[in-house]
């Protein structure tokens, strides 16, 4: 029964943009760069601004210190009017003061108190911190401050310079000096956006859109010519990545079209075995008239018969089997180990006449399995060891299987091993392939290769430990511990009775 999917349970509508900026790799790539150049930009902003800041106060302490060289000619030590007044026209200087041998003397004195305290900016020593902070801690500085600039000398001796001027021109500037710098910085910003976005887009983002378009139209048609990927001849990782798109393109290919080809014969085969079934259960059923007839020579051949109709019932079988969907998931629960190893012993064909079965396994002991599942593991690998030792001409049909368990780190492994002329070497590397692993003639392989997928579906897994002339060792690992079974007689049973 195929179940109907609405469109709305099998596809998502993509959400709605809010702006029309586009999704792709070449806009996020280009966004990006510009972002990271701009936050470059803004690293250097203030650095910028204190050597600005630093500049300006020194030019304006050089004017102060030049008028107190004017100012040794007069008999006071001070600058004249004029002097003053062009000093406050250039430099906007309104008081300036020169230290010379510990003693401070003012060379301009302010004219008027000032309204606010200046605060001190040292261009004699300034750490990094508040070299940064300086012009920040100006433009943020109340309408009206005054700032009180020391300095070394350059033009006369002395141990300092002393300057104190209004701040607004100097905040004025600094708001210029930013704005600028800001222009210049989203103007780099976007011409390094643009030119690194030209350089991906055609090195990267362009051959990783060719390799995505390549995919999508593999996928869509696979036998679409069109929809292979020619490799360039680039040598860097976008070049590798087309070659292996393109062989993996062949590869998949190859698989497609083998699987198409296993598909129609599985259908074949199908009805075949279906056929075939019936025809062997028909042949079977002569069989068993001529065994009633009592007649010597058919009573001889007839074992031989048999035989070879139960071999071609259990290849059309296990050809069916395996030809289903996948196997269901196992239902793990306690399973006691020795009646499952009885069980299937008997339906593998084991005897005490023929091959037996021989275990040291405890009755009590269980295994965490699904029941059917772990039947037809152990009926297949027991039965396989009959085949082997029957199949050996020194042997005469005898042989036996030992069966152990073990704990091994919380998981349950069953130790299978027979006496028979083991694995032959040209089966071992396939040997739990389908189709191809079977170890004896006429074999499909299929026996092991379902015992495995069975055994990983418990969490386990089926594995080839030994294999040579005195027989073969399998391990079949099942997860989990299950209790064992309660002693027969035990204090249940004491109080009941």
């Amino acid at each position: 029964m195929v179940e109907t999917v609405s469109p709305s349970e099998t596809e998502t509508a993509p959400p709605r943009k809010r702006f029309p900026w586009p999704g792709g790799l070449s806009a996020r790539l280009l966004l990006f760069t510009a972002v990271v150049v701009a936050f470059g930009g803004l690293l250097i902003l203030p650095p910028a601004l204190a050597s600005y800041e630093e500049q300006w106060l020194l030019d304006r302490v050089r004017a102060g210190e030049l008028a107190s060289t004017i100012a040794e000619s007069d008999p006071e030590l001070r600058v004249s009017d004029a002097v003053a007044n062009q000093l406050f026209d250039q430099a906007g200087a309104v008081t300036v003061a020169v230290q010379v041998d510990g003693a401070r003397r003012l060379v301009l004195p302010p004219k008027q108190p000032f309204e606010t305290t200046p605060y001190l900016v040292d261009l004699r020593r300034q750490n990094p911190g508040s070299w940064l902070a300086a012009p920040f801690f100006t433009l943020t500085s109340p309408k009206g401050s005054m700032v009180r600039v020391m300095a070394e000398p350059r033009y006369r001796k002395a141990e300092f310079v002393e300057v104190v001027l209004p701040d607004a021109p100097l905040k004025a500037k600094l708001v210029g000096q930013l704005w600028q710098l800001a222009g210049v910085t989203l103007f780099v910003a976007g011409l390094a956006g643009v030119l690194v976005y030209a350089f991906l887009n055609i090195f990267l983002v362009r051959p990783m859109q060719r390799i995505t378009r390549a995919m999508e139209a593999f996928r869509g048609d696979p036998d679409d010519p069109a929809a292979r990927l020619v490799p360039s001849n680039r040598r860097d990782e976008i070049g590798r990545a087309e070659l292996e798109l393109d062989r993996m393109q062949a590869d998949l290919l190859a698989a497609l079209a083998s699987k198409a080809r296993l598909a129609a014969l599985g259908e074949a085969v199908a009805k075949i075995n279906h056929d075939l079934r019936n025809m062997l259960t028909s042949a079977q059923m002569a069989s068993d008239r001529l065994a009633a007839l009592g007649d010597p020579k058919v009573a001889q051949a007839l074992p031989r018969l048999e035989r070879a109709l139960d071999r071609a019932i259990t290849l059309a079988s296990d050809v069916m089997a395996y030809g289903k969907s996948k196997e269901p998931a196992p239902v793990a629960r306690p399973t006691p180990l020795r009646p499952a190893l009885d069980m299937a012993a008997e339906d593998a064909g084991l005897s005490a006449q023929g091959v037996a079965l021989e275990t040291v396994v405890d009755p009590r002991e269980q295994v965490l399995a699904d029941p059917d599942q772990l039947h037809r593991i152990l009926t297949n690998l027991l039965r396989n060891a009959r085949e082997a030792i029957e199949g050996a001409p020194d042997r005469g049909g005898k042989g036996k299987v030992f069966v152990e368990l073990r704990r091994v780190d919380g998981g349950s492994v069953l130790r299978l091993s027979d006496d028979g002329p083991g694995v032959p070497e040209r089966a071992r590397t396939n040997l739990f392939q389908p189709f191809v692993g079977s170890a004896r003639r006429g074999g499909t392989g299929l026996g092991l290769a379902i015992a495995r997928e069975l055994a990983q579906g418990h969490g386990g897994d089926l594995i080839l430990v030994e294999t040579g002339p005195g027989g073969s060792v399998f391990d079949l690992t099942l997860a989990g511990v299950p209790e064992p079974l309660p002693e027969p007689g035990g204090r249940a049973d004491t109080a009941a009775g």
